[in-house]
């Protein structure tokens, strides 16, 4: 029975932890976005799961776009990159 005297209390403590913990997870936006990665990870494109052309013709895109705006080209991973 004594016991309770010190289970009691621990028990409203963590609680009160448990409760502060979801209030700051709500006020930092933890839960803004709770499809968003579900959604990325089904419709993530893989650059290894293309064919070799099409990962020549993608990193040929990305070096035209990088010239156009003035940045370094991305390096590309065709078949020489090492996996």
């Amino acid at each position: 029975m004594s016991i309770l005297y010190l289970l009691i209390p621990l028990t409203l403590i963590l609680l009160a932890i448990a409760v502060w913990a979801f209030f700051w997870a709500v006020k930092n936006d933890q839960f803004e976005d709770l499809e968003g990665p579900a959604h990325r990870i089904l419709f993530d494109e893989d650059e290894n799961d293309l064919r070799p052309e099409e990962r020549r013709r993608r990193a040929e895109a990305r070096r035209v776009t990088q010239d156009d705006a003035g940045g370094d080209p991305a390096p590309d991973n065709d078949e020489t990159s090492p996996r």
